[in-house]
């Protein structure tokens, strides 16, 4: 039995219950037992003291590379459960494109029993849609879920197949979760280094076209009507995505999307000097575009926040810019980037930021989370709006110190994460 905790005198966001007041919440039993301003602690209870801070549900990232099993040098389920609670994060959800893939029960087994070692964030696995990440057959769904996966997805890997894909959505809807997908148009983006525009010619590198992109987003949301299948769209990057999205909910198609951080906030500027810090895929894009994305945000037709965390070895990114591979370190960054450049700048409220990094993933992903009602998980993010703090990739937990964001002074950060109505991470 844990001891009692009382979070005293917060801002209490909470979008799934339209509250927004300070107050104070109870957490007793791995539940939370009651919240308001009248609320006292019982004997016993840990008392701590939430002035001038943002009590939320706790953060819930569907989106990142954890790594293991394979790449053990590169991250583990425990360094990157860690790493999550650091970030304010109480939940992950981890990708398949592991070594073994995630594709079969086994392997979904064998997360979940490291994610319960780790004392840290939850992991939720993530199956694989084909066998092997091959894009050949399907992998076994029903055994993946019942053994705890939480959607399916190839990420990394484009369902190339529609007719794949289109069996994958009819499956996925018999067990009521979501399809992810990588939306990439192979034979476009071929070779490509980054976006294709003025700043990839001017470096002398192949470049990746938007369309890559919307061809695949518009093949996904046309597929989910055919077969009312739940299709979300994983780290969408360009202007024209958000239209096709935006079009396919006007008409009640059953397509979600996520857009990352450093999407967000960065542009294909950041790859000027051939920085490998800041080659990813999807590629940054212009300023046209980290702007359609806000506003997307804003507006509820980009559903809500992942990190797509993704740590890589100092030395597989200190190569020729061609031969890096793609992908950024961002649970540690993820809360302080949207902070600073949706926040601060008055693109969206702190409710806003709550709904897309808490409430609808958990409800998109059927997450226990994303709520403080009482009753509900004591899945709690207590973080400071007003912290400003510059980062240091070597203070991370995760091992991963890929990040555009070294030397770069954000606002906010997490401050206690609990999980379970346990304190699993507290900045000292």
């Amino acid at each position: 039995m844990t001891r009692p905790i009382l979070l005293q005198g917060g801002r209490v966001i909470d979008p799934s219950q339209g509250r927004d007041e300070v107050a104070n919440v109870l957490l007793m039993d791995g539940t939370v037992a009651a919240a308001g301003r009248d609320v006292q602690a019982p004997d016993g209870a840990q008392v701590i003291d939430c002035s001038g801070q943002i009590v939320s549900p706790g953060f819930i990232d569907v989106h990142c590379h954890l790594r293991e099993p394979g790449r053990e040098d590169v991250e583990t389920i425990g360094t990157g459960a860690r790493a999550a609670a650091a970030g304010g994060f109480t939940a992950v959800c981890a990708m398949p494109n592991t070594a073994p893939v995630t594709d079969n029960q086994a392997a979904v087994g064998f997360i979940i029993r490291q994610a319960s070692r780790a004392n840290a964030a939850r992991v939720f696995p993530i199956g694989a849609i084909s066998v092997g990440q091959k894009g050949e057959s399907l992998a076994e769904m029903g055994e993946m879920v019942g053994a705890g996966a939480v959607a399916v997805s190839d990420d990394g890997k484009p369902v190339v197949s529609a007719q794949l894909m289109r069996t994958a959505l009819e499956y996925a809807r018999t067990f009521q979760i979501p399809v992810i997908d990588h939306c990439e148009e192979p034979t476009l983006a071929e070779g490509g280094a980054m976006n294709e525009g003025i700043v990839s010619a001017r470096l002398g590198l192949k470049g990746i076209p938007a369309e890559a992109e919307e061809i695949m987003a518009i093949r996904d949301i046309l597929l989910a009507r055919l077969t009312g299948g739940h299709v979300h769209l994983a780290h969408m990057s360009t202007k024209g995505s958000v239209e096709l999205i935006r079009w396919g909910k006007e008409r009640g198609i059953n397509v979600t999307a996520e857009v990352c951080p450093h999407h967000l906030s960065l542009t294909e500027e950041a790859v000027e000097g051939y920085e490998t810090n800041a080659k990813m895929n999807p590629p940054l894009r212009t300023q046209a575009d980290v702007e359609s994305l806000r506003e997307a945000v804003k507006d509820g037709t980009i559903d809500l926040i992942a990190t797509d965390h993704a740590p890589h070895h100092y030395d597989e990114k200190e190569r020729e810019f061609a031969d890096a591979p793609n992908g950024i370190v961002g649970l540690e960054t993820a809360l302080a980037v949207v902070v600073t450049n949706l926040v601060v700048s008055g693109m969206i409220d702190y409710p806003t930021l709550v709904d897309r990094m808490s409430c609808t993933p958990a409800r998109l992903f059927h997450l226990a989370g994303g709520t403080l009602r009482t009753g509900a998980v004591a899945d709690v993010t207590v973080f400071d709006p007003a912290a400003r703090w510059t980062v240091n990739p070597n203070e991370f937990l995760s091992m991963g110190r890929n990040t555009p964001y070294t030397g770069m002074t954000l606002t906010g950060r997490a401050t206690w994460t609990i999980v379970g109505g346990t304190v699993v991470y507290a900045l000292t």
